[in-house]
């Protein structure tokens, strides 16, 4: 079908089912007259104002949907992500023998020269995806049982159809309305393409699965499956099979004698280091994306799923939450001003006092609070959105990853109602914070530096000596030479005398060294 021919064939039915829609919505005793008071409110809203303002007339859920997104915009990733697997269970899974077929062209190979058993009938079934179990017949990694996540390359290529339309209506009302420009629609459709595509990017997704893998290796908290890259294709993604237990499932998971205590504290631990740590987390972050391991080796870790949105955090930005954070809990709400102020998440001429008067009055009421009532992910809301008043923001990630800890709280809450989240939290950015201003943290920011080292001391004695030739230069009395060469060896001893203390503090240190091995 001819592109042109197939997105206006596309843009029909997105305006017969949309029309469809507003009139199903409409109450049944009046259509007529709530249309058209709509269109007449629509109309009179003028060209500025924003849409969210007619909204009311479509009914509550509009409205509250779109007062939501108006006041924390950080979410809208995320609800996209969330209406998308809300519909999940309506996409039909490929029939057993279509499922062969499509694994068979996306291997490149009868799946019999692979496997020896494969499941046909799909384990899990998504938005245009499916998962598999099969059994390899020659180990990987000591992996026998893997599991194949498949994307369907039909519906795949019907989401980019559609995507495509989006955009192309995107770019002709930028063309004919001043609005849409304003707007900036074609660059909103951009985005939504790409959060939508990145959704399917099977590749993207093994490679955030392995670099998680990476970060945790020899945890004894989480279970990371290992990646069988050999058999990862754009429409496949195979890795080490785990059994286990939705997080939520607490029947299941006392049947299999999981203690729930410390794995609520560890979806917590795990989930803040992910973020604030690491600074690579899970940016669509819920109860459905947490599992238990149910195997005898592993019985009772932590099993991340769905590594197909993540996120990641600048060194800045890690650096400010977890100190920022730390401020917090030390009611230290001076120190995190400043710190707002040099991240720049406020104007320059923003006075100190009155943000940290707009953080205590945040903040207190959750410190006068009962322990069993605090909670850590509510305090950091305040933490990153206490400059709203003041005409600023904090990067987007940021909202993100508090959002996705205070998931990982709630399902924590849920699985043991008396685990201190608080303290988990509290001891959690605690510990990074001080590995970040202790001699580790020295050593990073040195490794991070050494490469401009590199380049830069080979040119020292080159700029020393450009250096006194323009103090040279600059010297036009027989006094100020004079004054240069008693500064050149004043200078000249005190770099001796340094070379000798590190010889001798060096000396010191291999002999200490060769004395305790003894």
């Amino acid at each position: 079908m001819p592109p042109l021919f197939r997105r206006l064939l596309l843009l029909f039915h997105a305006l017969r089912y949309g029309a469809r829609l507003i009139w199903l919505a409409a109450p049944s005793d009046h259509k007529l007259h709530w249309m058209i008071e709509l269109v007449g409110r629509v109309h009179a809203s003028g060209r500025t104002e924003r849409l969210h303002g007619v909204l009311p007339a479509l009914g509550p859920l509009a409205s509250r949907f779109a007062q939501t997104l108006a006041e924390r915009p950080e979410l809208a990733t995320g609800t996209l992500h969330d209406a998308i697997d809300a519909i999940d269970h309506l996409e039909a899974p490929l029939p057993p023998q279509e499922s062969e077929q499509a694994l068979a062209r996306a291997f490149g190979r009868p799946l019999a020269t692979i496997f020896s058993a494969v499941d046909l009938v799909p384990v899990r079934g998504g938005f245009a995806e499916q998962t598999h179990f099969a059994r390899l017949i020659e180990p990987v990694k000591g992996h026998h049982e893997v599991a194949i996540k498949l994307v369907r390359a039909d519906q795949l290529q019907q989401i980019g159809d559609e995507l495509a339309l989006l955009r192309w209506v995107a770019r002709w009302l930028e063309k004919f309305s001043g609005s849409a420009r304003r707007l900036q629609v074609r660059a909103l459709a951009q985005t939504f393409t790409d959060d939508i595509l990145r959704r399917f990017d099977l590749r993207a997704e093994a490679a955030n699965l392995s670099q998680t893998g990476h970060h945790f290796d020899g945890d004894a908290r989480i279970v990371v499956p290992d990646v069988i890259w050999d058999l990862c294709t754009n429409h496949t993604l195979t890795m080490q099979r785990v059994s286990t237990l939705p997080a939520s499932d607490l029947p299941g998971l006392h049947a299999h004698h999981v203690k729930l205590a410390p794995l609520a504290a560890h979806i917590v631990e795990v989930v803040t280091e992910q973020a604030f740590e690491h600074g690579f987390f899970h940016a669509t972050l819920d109860a459905r994306r947490v599992r238990v391991s149910v195997e005898a080796d592993t019985l009772g870790r932590l099993v991340l799923a769905e590594f197909s949105i993540m996120s990641s955090l600048s060194t800045g930005e890690r650096e400010f939450f977890v100190h920022g954070a730390t401020a917090l809990f030390n009611q230290d709400y001076g120190r995190l001003a400043e710190l707002h102020r040099d991240a720049g998440h406020v104007p320059h001429d923003t006075r100190a006092e009155m943000l940290e008067a707009e953080l205590r009055t945040r903040a207190e009421a959750h410190f006068a609070a009962e322990p069993e009532d605090r909670s850590a992910g509510s305090l950091f809301h305040h933490l990153l959105h206490a400059v709203h008043p003041f005409d600023g923001a904090v990067p987007g990630r940021l909202a993100t990853a508090q959002r996705s800890f205070q998931q990982a709280e709630m399902l924590a809450r849920a699985l043991h109602p008396g685990v201190d989240t608080w303290n988990v939290a509290r001891n959690v950015l605690a510990g990074i914070a001080r590995r970040d201003m202790d001699h580790r943290g020295w050593i990073k920011r040195i490794s991070r530096e050494l490469p401009h080292l590199a380049h830069m001391l080979p040119r020292v004695p080159q700029l020393a000596v450009r250096y006194l030739q323009h103090e040279h230069d600059r010297a036009r009395t027989p006094q100020q030479n004079a004054q240069l060469l008693q500064d050149i060896s004043r200078e000249y001893r005190r770099t001796r005398v340094l070379l000798w203390a590190c010889a001798v503090c060096g000396g010191v240190l291999g002999a200490g060294t060769v004395l305790l091995m003894w």
